[in-house]
């Protein structure tokens, strides 16, 4: 059984920063990309940030670009997001996805490629 596990998520003023953590079980996570999406009220799941396995590369939605960074440590199966310069469109639910085993290159923007998703954290930016 593969489990994603967020955390990291909390309360934080506009410009303020967060670093959320996925740390994944169940299986060996070799050649699989990760991911961040988030969730706001009323509106559909949206792409964040893709990392592939061998970290070579990122890539970030456009609303994001320059403020958050993606990470992993594939030696502890974790994925990390640090958000900076944090905004009130920011609050969302956060969730993280990883795929099945793709190749050492792979990123992945779209939601309904990935395989498995954690539960969700909780970021919510007041003004």
């Amino acid at each position: 059984q593969v489990q994603l596990v967020e955390s990291g998520g909390g309360l934080v003023q506009a410009g303020g920063s967060l670093r959320l953590s996925c740390t994944a079980s169940g299986r060996t996570f070799s050649n699989y990309a990760m991911g961040w999406f988030r969730q706001a009220p009323g509106k559909e799941r949206e792409f964040v940030a893709t990392i592939p396995w061998s970290s070579g590369r990122t890539y970030y939605a456009n609303s994001v670009k320059g403020r958050f960074t993606i990470s992993r440590d594939n030696a502890k199966n974790t994925v990390h997001l640090q958000m900076n310069s944090l905004k009130p469109d920011d609050t969302a639910v956060y969730y993280c996805a990883a795929s099945k085993p793709l190749g050492p290159d792979y990123m992945i923007a779209e939601r309904y490629d990935y395989d498995y998703w954690g539960q969700g954290t909780q970021v919510t930016v007041s003004s």
